[in-house]
């Protein structure tokens, strides 16, 4: 039994080792991403049309 333990141990952290390159690119790459995101939303912004106003009113009951 103690041998499949430690098997399965040396599994687990031949696992970890494996993915923290993955995980650190990942990581690396997510400000890049989000920062992209919010360039493209900012440039549009909200805009209260007609459709917009008519829920309002509804929602209020109106």
């Amino acid at each position: 039994m103690k041998q499949n333990k430690t098997n399965l141990e040396r599994r687990g952290l031949l696992k970890a080792l494996a993915m923290a390159p993955v995980a650190g690119a990942a990581i690396a790459a997510a400000p890049a991403a989000a920062s992209v995101a919010t360039s493209a939303t900012d440039k549009q912004g909200y805009r209260e049309t007609d459709h917009v106003r008519r829920y309002y009113a509804a929602a209020r009951g109106q």
